[in-house]
């Protein structure tokens, strides 16, 4: 009787050992996971960049608000054009008109193209200045159309028209053209924009600045007023009809004054417009190379 009684004794001993090494760790393991940990790796994350989507939908998208772009600026253009010829007689009335068209017609495609846009530095947007702006997509032309203040005449190259135009053809003629534009911009009061690189960037990074803007900034003693552009050039690409969503940039820098710039350090006062770009710009619109500044100097 003792020895039956010992061994169903050791048996309920083992069933008991057993039962606990199999509830005992689950239980422990269960309330060591809270259950927030759990639905935050399910939370997505909104900070993702924005997904280049190259579908057939996206580039349907895409052409319908082109094709509206275009028509709403024929709209626009054909209005302003009717109040152009009525201000025949005032010049300086015409450049304001015509930066009210900007405003319009520039803020209704930004618009229709739909892209976040996120604006900074606007206290320093009303400036009476020389504006220069980075130049990689065709939304930058939107851009400046809306964002630069009224009174503001662009410089452009001699083909170009309803601009101040510049001769780039011979240095000498070029220079005599910008003396011309300065002359005009004193005269009525007004403020200039201009793209320092001459031309617009393939890849989206910047590009040597030419001598143009100091040129005006020494014959004017206007300050300059850098304006940096990040993520046109995803948005829409050279030579491409489909405008991704990407989001945009803009931001004004403070003034830099140029009334003691002289004609002797033209060289390193672009070297300095142009590093202060490549340190407000984002990595993959820097030079590939830092030794592209060098370059900068050719005109």
């Amino acid at each position: 009787m003792e020895n039956s009684a010992s061994g169903s004794f050791l048996r309920n001993r083992r069933l008991e050992s057993f039962l606990e090494t199999k509830s005992g760790p689950n239980v422990r393991e269960t309330q060591k996971i809270p259950s927030k940990q759990v639905i935050t790796r399910q939370r997505p994350n909104k900070t993702d960049a924005f997904v280049d989507d190259d579908g057939w939908i996206p580039t349907l998208i895409s052409c319908v608000r082109i094709v509206t772009c275009y028509l709403a600026m024929m709209v626009t253009t054909f209005i302003w054009a009717i109040i152009m010829l009525m201000l025949l007689p005032w010049p300086s009335q015409r450049v304001r008109q015509g930066n009210i068209y900007g405003h319009v017609t520039g803020r209704l495609l930004m618009w229709i193209l739909g892209n976040p846009l996120k604006i900074e530095g606007t206290e320093f947007s009303n400036e009476r200045a020389i504006y220069i702006c980075n130049h990689v997509s065709p939304i930058d032309i939107f851009l400046i159309m809306w964002l630069t203040p009224t009174g503001t005449v662009g410089i452009a190259k001699k083909e170009v028209t309803n601009h101040l135009r510049i001769d780039r053809s011979d240095p000498s003629t070029a220079i005599k053209s910008m003396k011309k534009a300065v002359q005009a911009v004193k005269k009525h009061g007004l403020s200039l924009i201009i793209f320092p690189e001459g031309t617009r960037s393939k890849n989206g990074r910047l590009l040597p600045f030419k001598k143009g803007f100091v040129h005006l900034a020494i014959e004017s003693g206007l300050p300059i007023v850098p304006i940096i552009l990040t993520g046109t050039h995803l948005a829409w690409r050279k030579g491409s009809l489909h405008v991704r969503p990407a989001p945009i940039s803009v931001k004004y820098l403070p003034p830099i004054k140029t009334d003691s710039w002289t004609a002797d350090n033209i060289n390193d006062y672009i070297k300095m417009v142009h590093d202060i770009y490549v340190e407000n710009l984002p990595e993959a619109q820097k030079p590939i190379s830092t030794d592209d500044t060098k370059n900068s100097s050719r005109s």
